[in-house]
């Protein structure tokens, strides 16, 4: 094999940073990235984006040169990402957060709301109720983020974090604030409309598990490799045959029965950035899957069935 050069330059400035002499044609990005990281240490792998384009996509890892529209010597150019954060912990600081942000307010702090000990307690059970299922949630996120999820990335830019955190955490203080006030009123249709909720709830999880666990397994050997997900023997996952993203449909699902439990108004205006947000990222991953198979199931969605 004739060995390559490979030239990095800054995105921006276009200015070299380095020249690498006798590179394998079978090396890959990641390799790469470790003979630069060598070459300037504070700038770690994963906070590097290696492209071809200055104004292009990163390069994955597993990509090898010899493969890429290059010749013998090839013009990369580098851009520094920030500093990054596992992705693990980033789901771990974001769900803690809501879990004991809304036991604040559920327990009737009184420099939450000012009240004496006589009404330190609600005496609508629908409260407990909701305190129970949002706890809930947040629990099951950080089991499946501990034992289930499987990153592809394995770090996010550490400035995002502050951003995530404060919708996270200012969302769960802004609906327990309402749900546990002493003015709150139950819902219209009283233990119907609950009792639906509940079981709608209890569902929606077990749905979007059952699909976090389905993707888990299409990387169980440790591969990164971007599989087509198929619907396995547990009936939660035949939402596959519909939509490129359940895990997505069911989130969206779980907090549709949290509003019709609770009735509460801050309730209904998250679950609904939930689904825009959801939406967006359902159309993306959709978009990619469209993309990298060409085999891929036409009739699917990216997150409602026949319809988006």
């Amino acid at each position: 094999f004739v060995s390559c050069q490979v030239e990095i330059l800054d995105w921006e400035t276009k200015k070299q940073l380095c020249f690498l002499d006798k590179v394998e044609p079978n090396a890959t990005i990641r390799e790469i990235r470790l003979m630069f990281h060598k070459l300037y240490p504070r700038w770690y792998p994963a906070r590097q984006s290696i492209k071809l384009d200055p104004k292009g996509k990163s390069l994955r890892d597993e990509e090898i040169l010899q493969y890429l529209p290059v010749g013998t010597t090839a013009t990369l150019y580098f851009k520094d990402l920030g500093p990054q954060i596992g992705w693990t912990t980033v789901f771990l600081i974001e769900y803690t957060g809501p879990l004991f942000i809304y036991f604040l307010f559920y327990f009737r702090m009184t420099l939450v709301y000012g009240l004496d000990e006589s009404f330190t307690s609600s005496p609508h059970p629908v409260v407990n109720l909701a305190c129970i299922c949002h706890s809930f949630h947040y629990i099951k996120r950080l089991i499946e983020t501990v034992f289930v999820h499987r990153f592809s990335r394995g770090t996010m830019p550490l400035r995002k974090i502050v951003k995530n955190c404060l919708y996270y955490w200012g969302f769960a203080a802004w609906l327990a604030y309402y749900i546990n006030h002493p003015l709150y009123t139950p819902p219209s249709y009283g233990k119907k409309q609950i009792n639906f909720a509940v079981i709608m709830f209890l569902l929606c999880e077990a749905g979007n598990f059952s699909i976090h666990v389905a993707l888990s397994d299409l990387r169980r050997n440790g591969s990164k490799t971007r599989k087509i997900p198929y619907p396995t023997k547990n009936p939660f996952t035949w939402l596959f045959f519909f939509v490129s993203c359940p895990n997505y449909t069911y989130e969206v699902g779980t907090w549709i029965s949290f509003t019709i439990m609770t009735q509460c108004v801050p309730v209904g205006l998250f679950t609904l950035l939930c689904f825009i947000q959801m939406t967006i990222w359902a159309k993306d991953k959709h978009c990619t899957y469209l993309r990298e198979f060409k085999d891929y199931p036409s009739h699917r969605m990216p997150i409602i069935p026949f319809l988006l």
